[in-house]
């Protein structure tokens, strides 16, 4: 399932007693999606990482109250005061088989001994996958028949609809709408391997260094040898920063690149600088002078960033013209 869908469905299952489980290979975001999905529906989530818990851990301690043994739950689990939220069991198949075992009730049955998790409180779960190399233990099937299991995919669309929220560096982004295939490879990983949250740290890193030729040896070890390589490729060729400000300030007359690469990174750079004085303005020009499919990638992202594009006089005449690709 793409995020966008994941997101749908955690949303319906959450208004349901069944707990979802998300698979998916380690950096693509889903401990994301479930923090998302709670945000929207105003939840709060207690995260318990299942793999630091002991078995003991969730059952609690004893103590001895008028002479019979009481199980004292542990402060992290919701108390039953009428409240609502989200109980999320992250990495749980990398949680010992023992631990594991002792969330069979708290899973189906929705309590542990004599704790009981309130009626407002859904569980969810998310785990690695053993064929990406992540440390990993079988889930007994009588767990696994405990949840609604939904697989999680890696989508560039989806990601580059996240990536203009975040200001992720636009040569990232310009970089990935042409090897779209490189968002998540773990394959033959072992150090650095490019995923989405790896992508993520090598945006920070080029904001923070600059030139990627300075950064090169710290992008081989974020998102691997062969995808920083490339990366690398792709910034000496592609269009300078220079060459996008001289049309930002010449939208009418100046030359605009011709390959698909370049043009990624003009809207990439110019959806990151939406919010710098002119470049709205240029961009609704530029609307008019490049290819209809990328014009309307120009402005639905630039109108996800800022919408007050839709404002500009150019841009509204893009949008009466061309209102049969716009939907």
């Amino acid at each position: 399932m793409k995020p966008q869908r994941v997101a749908e469905v955690l949303e319906s299952l959450f208004s349901t007693r069944w707990p979802p489980f998300l698979w998916g290979p380690p950096g693509v975001g889903k401990s994301s999606v479930v923090r998302a999905v709670a945000a929207k529906l105003g939840l709060p989530l207690i995260d318990l990482r299942a793999s630091l818990l002991d078995p003991t851990d969730l059952r609690g301690i004893p103590t001895v109250e008028g002479g019979q043994a009481r199980w004292c739950s542990p402060e992290f689990l919701p108390r039953g005061d009428g409240s609502s939220g989200i109980l999320f069991l992250d990495e749980l198949n990398a949680a010992p088989p023992l631990v594991q075992a002792s969330l069979y009730q708290l899973t189906l049955d929705r309590r542990i001994g004599e704790y009981q998790l309130p009626d407002g409180w859904r569980i969810a779960a998310a785990g690695n996958r053993s064929e990406d190399g992540a440390v990993t233990f079988r889930m007994p099937s009588a767990l696994a028949n405990r949840f609604v299991h939904l697989e999680f995919e890696a989508d560039f669309e989806d990601w580059r609809g996240w990536a203009v929220d975040h200001d992720i560096h636009p040569w990232v982004v310009g970089f990935l709408s042409v090897r779209k295939e490189l968002l998540c490879s773990t394959q033959k990983a072992e150090r650095g391997f490019p995923t989405p949250r790896s992508w993520e740290m090598a945006s920070d890193v080029l904001k923070t260094v600059g030139n990627h030729r300075n950064a090169q040896d710290i992008l081989v070890g974020t998102i691997g040898e062969a995808a920083a390589v490339e990366f690398g490729g792709y910034c000496d060729r592609a269009i300078s920063e220079g060459a996008i400000l001289k049309i930002l300030k010449d939208p009418e007359t100046a030359v605009l690149p011709d390959t698909l690469g370049d043009l990624y990174a003009l809207i990439s750079y110019i959806t990151f600088s939406a919010r710098v004085a002119g470049v709205l303005e240029a961009a609704a020009v530029l609307l008019h002078r490049v290819k209809p499919e990328m014009a309307v990638l120009l402005l639905r992202t630039l109108l996800q960033k800022e919408p007050k594009f839709a404002l500009q006089k150019r841009t509204a005449e893009f949008m009466r013209r061309h209102k049969d690709l716009i939907r």
